[in-house]
């Protein structure tokens, strides 16, 4: 990796620190969103945040870091799509896979797959993450959206920051929820006990979750949960925080649980504002099998 240090100029002077840095460098505002949240750029070697006021002078220091050099093949899996044109894609996916590779796992995720159906995916997040714009985790089922080229990506990935976007779960978790609405307001960040986990932190980043109850069984509460923020394992944090870890979560959850295939979560609605027509568009997605199973069992 190589740092370089600019200096804003005064025809900067005011502007948010994504957009002035993305006109300064020649780099797309979800890119230099991305390095923010990655502390890669600080500002007089401060950390800070994209909404950041630029002042003439200001010393900028980031870090370019070098392309991951993985070998990503097109595979033929069946992928469950439920829009495409030649801006978005808005896929289903399955519980059980990966979303885009990594260093172990570079065969088999939702990445491979598009690589297949689609002629040309979006380059902003780089060659192992092509049109993702967001992801959920490996054992959570349900929409995502994807961009096809960096017009679309710049787009969705702006109405996610802005919280234009509409993302809603269901969840199964431990415990009867005896609220029937309520608000998660805990920041959070990597766990300082464990770091193969994240944690609700003093010096995290700000994470909102709302819920509502939709049934009550006995030992489990069925919600809804609408997501204001996007950080890592966010729901399945929040929910352990406040005691009712979801159902089956091998990670964050409790080992006498519900039997599935992971966690019981499914991510059922998906909406944003199409970046070239301007329509708001709006998806769902039925429960897997699975999670429709254990919710009869639970009902009997």
């Amino acid at each position: 990796m190589t740092q370089n240090t600019v200096i804003i100029p005064e025809k900067l002077n005011h502007e948010r620190l994504d957009k002035g840095l993305a006109e300064l460098l020649g780099m797309t505002r979800s890119g230099i969103q991305t390095l923010l949240k990655d502390d890669a750029i600080l500002v007089n070697g401060e950390k800070t945040k994209a909404n950041y006021k630029c002042k003439t002078g200001d010393e900028i220091t980031y870090i370019v870091r070098e392309a991951e050099e993985l070998d990503i093949e097109a595979e033929d899996i069946p992928l469950d799509i439920y829009y495409e044109d030649t801006d978005v894609l808005v896929v289903n996916k399955p519980q059980g896979m990966v979303v885009h590779p990594s260093a172990g796992h570079t065969s088999g995720t939702l990445v491979n797959a598009l690589l297949f159906h689609c002629k040309d995916l979006s380059g902003i997040n780089g060659k192992i993450r092509p049109g993702i714009v967001h992801r959920i985790d490996k054992d959570t089922s349900g929409l995502l959206m994807v961009a096809k080229n960096d017009k679309a990506h710049e787009s969705l990935a702006e109405q996610l920051y802005d919280k234009t976007s509409d993302r809603e779960y269901i969840a199964l978790v431990h415990g009867v929820i005896k609220h029937q609405k309520g608000t998660i307001d805990a920041p959070i960040g990597r766990s300082k006990e464990d770091r193969q986990k994240m944690g609700i932190v003093n010096d995290g980043k700000e994470s909102r979750t709302h819920f509502e109850v939709l049934e009550r069984f006995k030992g489990y509460t069925l919600i809804k949960c609408r997501l204001e923020t996007g950080r890592t394992h966010q729901i399945r944090v929040h929910l352990k925080y406040i005691g009712h870890p979801l159902a089956g979560d091998p990670k964050y959850g409790l080992k006498n649980t519900i039997k599935g295939e992971g966690q019981f979560l499914h991510a059922s609605e998906l909406g944003f504002t199409h970046p070239t027509t301007g329509e708001r568009m709006m998806f769902e997605a039925p429960l897997p099998e699975v999670f429709q199973e254990a919710l009869e069992s639970l009902r009997e």
